[in-house]
């Protein structure tokens, strides 16, 4: 066992250096600037060793006593060669990785294991070249590892007096070396960041120790103050009211940020709404904003409704676009709600909104909805219908491995509009064919080479949003109908900086009945686009939304998840908060899309710590609820928007077990 131990430790050590160097040498464009190689193999080596020291332990502590007989040999030696599996399996992943999402494997390694069918085909139909080269390696390390970690010869017997000190020494060395450090909190992934590349501070990690931090992590749901700091309550809540314009009383003070909306359109009846969200469309790709020119048909449309052409994303995951889109929820460093189990029932989203005014609303999906726990989620919080593939009338006629053509979910989308009459309804229609393996029907671009890339699969999501239109603009239920397209995150979001900022641009059109047609440059972000429909189709309604209603005011701010770092962008200054150390503050050119840094302003540190604090307390105390019926309706219709409501407590039905939780 003794031996074995040695063996694993140093093959192991070996195999994490040789592939951070390798990795540092790919990367060296982003390494260099950094700080250079020594940070990544000096905090490399504290994470390598702490890891080993936490997967050795039970075997060293035990060789003393058992090391001489043959069955604990045996397990050891089968407890090594599966560590040694999964540490070559992850350090192989990672290229392709870092590709795809700019960071080490972490969380999405193992969110993505729900759905087999989906990733599979992914990468059977987008990277047989990489999968076969990966499991290649992975066999002949494989292979050695099982022949170099062997079940014989055992160790020698110890002498019995030795055995209690030998392993009170290991007990202690090995308690340091895991520990890896003599300061108050032992090593972790802040401890060996160096740089402000988000991405070159994954590399002194080894992956599987991401994904098992990631794990953890999982299992728990994070808490913004546990990540960031605390604020006291009381000025928490007064920084954010005060932000998102709230004046006067709260209506009730069990939920701080329930208040009434008035709509500036009076339409003689409200008017229909659909939600259109394009998958990884950032701005990158549109023309209009300044990206490639590869969008002529949304660049057409964006000339005929309201272009707000400097929206961000508050995240870098589907599931975080929805959550904004959908609740006009902030962002936390935990998961996205539709994902978290106290937000799958009673949780406030536009859809339970609108159904206390009577809509019928709807969720379309070119894939299966259970993917990122969408069905759920939508079902258990005011959606009527889930229409997700299978359950699609109009037969798709092409199928990719994520799911129906845009094409094909706006066929379907058409189709049970024109079937709506005169009931008002809110759809969300979800697109898929912007995601990789870069699949679409043949013969609808002009595709250039080679033919399974973003450019070309960004080419054929604009040419379904114009057929889509051109198509809506003919049909009864335009007239009657505000229109909303939206990216619901930027495609590879990666840069040398804490939080990238220009991969947070997004394009977000509002089009159809009573828009108007304007070009605005003003900062705004996905939480704003919520009240802002609300407005637009005549809906004066109490909700818990913190965005702005854009036809009343501007609150010229965005904010930004990006894995654990949390951007607050308030004009052209961007505070970055990061787990367990002191914000950063940054100029942000959004001409030449860089960030230089600044003195911290410490009024904006503490906006920017409100607001990233203030969704994880309204989520744990289950205070971002649905008001009741009765309430929507006693808003009066000719309050304008400046009227002082009335303190009127609302009564929301809640568990008496949720008190509020400490920040």
């Amino acid at each position: 066992m003794r031996r074995l131990s040695w063996r694993f430790f140093a093959a192991t050590m070996v195999l994490l250096t040789l592939s951070r160097l390798g990795l540092s040498v790919w990367l060296w464009s982003r390494v260099q600037p950094a700080g250079g190689l020594w940070p990544i193999l000096f905090g490399g080596w504290r994470i390598d060793l702490s890891f080993l020291a936490m997967v050795c332990a039970f075997p060293i502590l035990l060789s003393p006593w058992l090391g001489h007989l043959a069955w604990p040999t045996r397990i050891t030696a089968w407890w090594y060669r599966v560590w040694w599996l999964l540490f070559v399996l992850l350090e192989v992943s990672t290229p392709q990785f870092i590709l795809e999402y700019d960071t080490r494997p972490n969380r999405l390694y193992i969110e993505y294991l729900n759905s087999p069918h989906e990733v599979s085909a992914m990468l059977w139909h987008g990277y047989k070249g990489v999968l076969f080269c990966g499991l290649v390696v992975l066999g002949l390390l494989g292979w050695w590892g099982f022949r170099w970690l062997r079940t014989q010869p055992v160790d020698a017997r110890m002498k019995l007096w030795w055995r209690p000190v030998v392993t009170a020494v290991a007990f202690a060395v090995l308690l340091l070396v895991a520990r890896g450090t003599l300061e108050h909190r032992p090593l972790n992934a802040s401890m060996v960041a160096f740089s402000d590349d988000s991405m070159v501070n994954t590399l002194p990690l080894n992956s599987l120790y991401n994904v098992a931090n990631a794990i953890r992590g999982m299992s728990n749901e994070r808490s913004a103050a546990a990540v960031y700091g605390k604020m006291p309550e009381p000025e928490m809540q007064h920084i954010v009211r005060e932000a998102a314009g709230f004046s006067g009383p709260m209506l009730d003070p069990k939920y701080p940020s329930m208040h009434r909306q008035q709509a500036s359109a009076k339409p003689a009846k409200p008017l229909n709404l659909v939600i259109i969200m394009e998958e990884s469309l950032g701005a990158q790709f549109i023309g209009t904003l300044g990206g490639q020119q590869l969008s002529p048909q949304f660049d057409a449309l964006s000339k005929q409704g309201w272009l707000l052409a400097r929206t961000y994303a508050t995240g870098t995951r589907s599931v975080r676009g929805l959550e904004a889109v959908n609740t006009g929820f902030l962002p936390t460093p935990a998961e996205a709600v539709l994902k978290l189990p106290r937000s799958q029932r009673g949780f406030f989203t536009i859809a339970g909104l609108l159904g206390e005014f009577g809509y019928h609303s709807r969720f379309i999906y070119g894939g299966e909805a259970h993917f990122d726990n969408m069905k759920s989620f939508f079902l258990g919080n005011g959606f009527d219908e889930v229409i997700d593939q299978p359950k699609f009338e109009i037969k798709p006629g092409f199928t990719g491995s994520w799911g129906a053509s845009d094409e094909d979910m706006f066929n379907e989308l058409h189709h049970r509009l024109m079937q709506d009459g005169d009931k008002p309804n809110f759809t969300l229609a979800f697109s898929v064919s912007n995601h990789t393996p870069w699949e679409y029907p043949a013969g609808r671009i002009k595709a250039t080479e080679p033919a399974a890339s973003v450019q070309n699969t960004v080419r054929y999501a604009d040419w379904a949003i114009g057929q889509f239109f051109e198509r809506a603009k003919k049909s009864p239920y335009w007239d009657h109908t505000v229109f909303l397209i939206v990216a619901d995150h930027d495609a590879r979001v990666f840069g040398a900086s804490l939080v990238p900022v220009r991969h947070f641009h997004i394009p977000a059109l509002i089009l159809g009945a009573g828009v108007p047609v304007q070009r605005d440059e003003h900062i705004v972000s996905q939480i704003d686009l919520a009240p802002t429909l609300l407005s637009l189709i005549g809906i004066s309604s109490v909700h818990p939304m913190l965005g702005a209603d854009l036809t009343r005011r501007y609150p010229d701010r965005a904010i930004m998840q990006y894995g654990d770092n949390y951007g607050y962008l308030k004009y052209d200054q961007l505070v970055v908060l990061q787990p367990h150390q002191g914000a950063k503050q940054f100029h942000y050119d959004v001409g030449a899309e860089t960030l230089t840094p600044v003195p911290l302003d410490p009024t904006l540190d503490k906006l920017a710590l409100a607001h990233a604090l203030w969704p994880s307390w309204a989520y744990f105390n289950q205070r971002y609820v649905l008001p009741p019926t009765s309430e929507q309706h006693a808003v009066p219709a000719s309050a304008g928007s400046a009227a002082k409501p009335a303190v009127v407590p609302i009564k929301v039905n809640t568990p008496d077990c949720c008190v509020t939780r400490q920040l």
